[in-house]
């Protein structure tokens, strides 16, 4: 199979593509999906859909299956947060969950540390999404719940279930402290969990690097997508 322009790594069966910040292109995604084949595409994030998730991806999901995780964009516009969650792919969200993805177990964590909420290693200001509705006020409220903006924030009880489980990757919007502007408890989230590697978007820079017990971590760039040996499937783009 001849490359796509820009790629550096032919198709592999089983294959599971992750994809950096989308902003609201797709057209790469959808290229790359049809060329190569993956067994499963992971959006790190900031995905900003133009239209239902579903009916973007309409192209690849006979052959593609589609996970997600939410970014810090995707709850700016009321639009964005509804093209995620009101479409048919809203069950894909990996936020807080551990799924088998092409066999293997994939542990999601979306959105972002809000100092308001909760940025370790400081103590949360709210444990959770129901503390916070609950002491926030009902003029707070967006459509009965999380006022729209902290429905990307991460909250310590989501991240407290998910470092009792175990998985294989973790993906994560939010960088750990292997960047520097991370937050190492995502790395300390990542030794708990006993992934061998763990990707994450948000930046839109690409780099490799490892945790202190030898786990590898891959950021993924600006419409970057990468396989989970770290190969560059489509090259990222610049600011």
């Amino acid at each position: 199979m001849d490359r796509l322009p820009g790629t550096t790594t032919r198709s592999r069966g089983g294959r599971i593509f992750f994809c950096g910040d989308c902003h609201g292109h797709f057209d790469h995604v959808i290229k790359a999906a049809q060329a190569f084949l993956p067994a499963a595409v992971i959006f790190l994030g900031d995905l900003e859909s133009p239209a239902p998730l579903d009916q973007v991806l309409a192209p690849i999901l006979q052959h593609t299956a589609v996970w997600w995780i939410q970014g810090n964009h995707d709850t700016d516009r009321e639009s964005s947060y509804d093209n995620l969650y009101g479409s048919s792919l809203a069950d894909r969200n990996l936020h807080g969950l551990v799924v088998e993805v092409a066999g293997m177990r994939i542990a999601g964590l979306g959105g972002v540390f809000r100092e308001k909420i909760w940025r370790p290693p400081a103590d949360p200001a709210f444990e959770s999404s129901a503390d916070f509705i609950r002491r926030g006020g009902r003029g707070n409220r967006w459509r009965g719940g999380l006022p729209l903006r902290q429905r990307s924030t991460i909250f310590a009880d989501v991240y407290q279930r998910l470092a009792r489980l175990r998985a294989d990757v973790l993906v994560t919007h939010e960088a750990p402290g292997t960047h520097r502007n991370g937050v190492p408890a995502l790395g300390d989230l990542a030794q708990k969990l006993g992934v061998r590697t763990m990707l994450h978007g948000h930046h839109h820079e690409h780099y490799e690097a490892q945790l202190g017990n030898g786990s590898k971590v891959i950021g993924v760039a600006l419409r970057e997508i990468v396989d989970l040996e770290g190969h560059v499937v489509v090259e990222g783009e610049g600011e």
